[in-house]
């Protein structure tokens, strides 16, 4: 399918890890549960392609420039390595989802090299990554980066796919005492290589403490930084003077609730108060 001229900008501007030319909007693909985890309904794989492909559709016709495409169906989540039918099945619904976009590809809860299989089979923008470096602590237990791998994976497959790296991710905590998100955004940054930075709240669809993202943005002046959570058609403009794009999902949900599909007119109010 013909990339529009838009997502060739944001791949250009993102694959060079640098402070974007125009706010990017991106909203989110929650998918339900995929074959082979536990809350899986038999028969049910070809309904879940549909629904997903109407809300990339209903995202894109908002004016959103792209979007991310998550097995958020699949809890209770492989701490990293996701087993391999589903980057087939991840793989198989992305080529079904339009692609006249920005698509990110998210493997939770942090298979960064899954997601980049995905993204390279599918010709996707850009993956997601929870950890990218350092350590946390989840309900998966101790998530580590691997950043190592995932940049050499990545110049192995000879791809320009962009790495999104959360910095002090949602649902986790810090390994150890003595942790500074400013710190942690700048070896993301300049150690771990990525080439852009999600700042979120505690939880899905928890406000971003601004403090949070005025540390990050001061830290790495010359990345693009977006806000991963909590952003709303009432907040967009204060967060948008500090950030350089956002990632939505739940405000933009029918009955702001993240299981549900995307709402066409929440999904339109939002990019107009964006843009405005």
């Amino acid at each position: 399918m013909t990339e529009t001229r838009r997502d060739l900008r944001l791949r250009e501007d993102f694959s060079r890890g640098r402070v974007l030319t125009r706010k990017a909007l991106l909203g989110v693909v929650h998918l339900p549960p995929l074959p082979g985890s536990p809350r899986f309904r038999p028969g049910s794989f070809p309904g879940l392609i549909a629904a997903a492909y109407r809300d990339a559709e209903t995202l894109l016709a908002a004016g959103f420039d792209g979007y991310v495409i998550e097995n958020f169906g699949d809890c209770p989540f492989y701490p990293d390595e996701v087993p391999a039918h589903v980057v087939a099945l991840m793989t198989r619904v992305a080529c079904e989802l339009p692609r006249e976009a920005f698509v990110v590809a998210n493997v939770l809860r942090n298979d960064a090299r899954a997601a980049l299989a995905v993204a390279v089979a599918a010709d996707l923008a850009a993956i997601r990554v929870n950890v990218h470096c350092g350590a946390m602590v989840t309900d998966q237990g101790v998530v580590e980066g691997r950043a190592a791998e995932t940049l050499r994976m990545r110049k192995a497959l000879e791809h320009t796919v962009a790495i999104f790296a959360d910095v002090g991710v949602k649902h986790a905590h810090p390994l150890g005492a003595g942790f500074s998100l400013a710190e942690s955004a700048r070896e993301t940054a300049y150690r771990g290589l990525a080439d852009a930075l999600i700042v979120t709240g505690t939880s899905t669809g928890a406000s971003v403490a601004h403090d949070d993202l005025l540390a990050v943005r001061r830290a790495v002046p010359d990345r693009p930084v977006l806000v991963g959570s909590g952003a709303d058609e009432g907040n967009i403009a204060r967060l948008l003077e500090v950030a350089d794009g956002v990632i939505v999902g739940t405000s933009i949900k029918e009955n702001h609730r993240v299981d549900q599909r995307v709402d066409p007119e929440r999904a339109k109010r939002f990019v107009a108060a964006a843009r405005a």
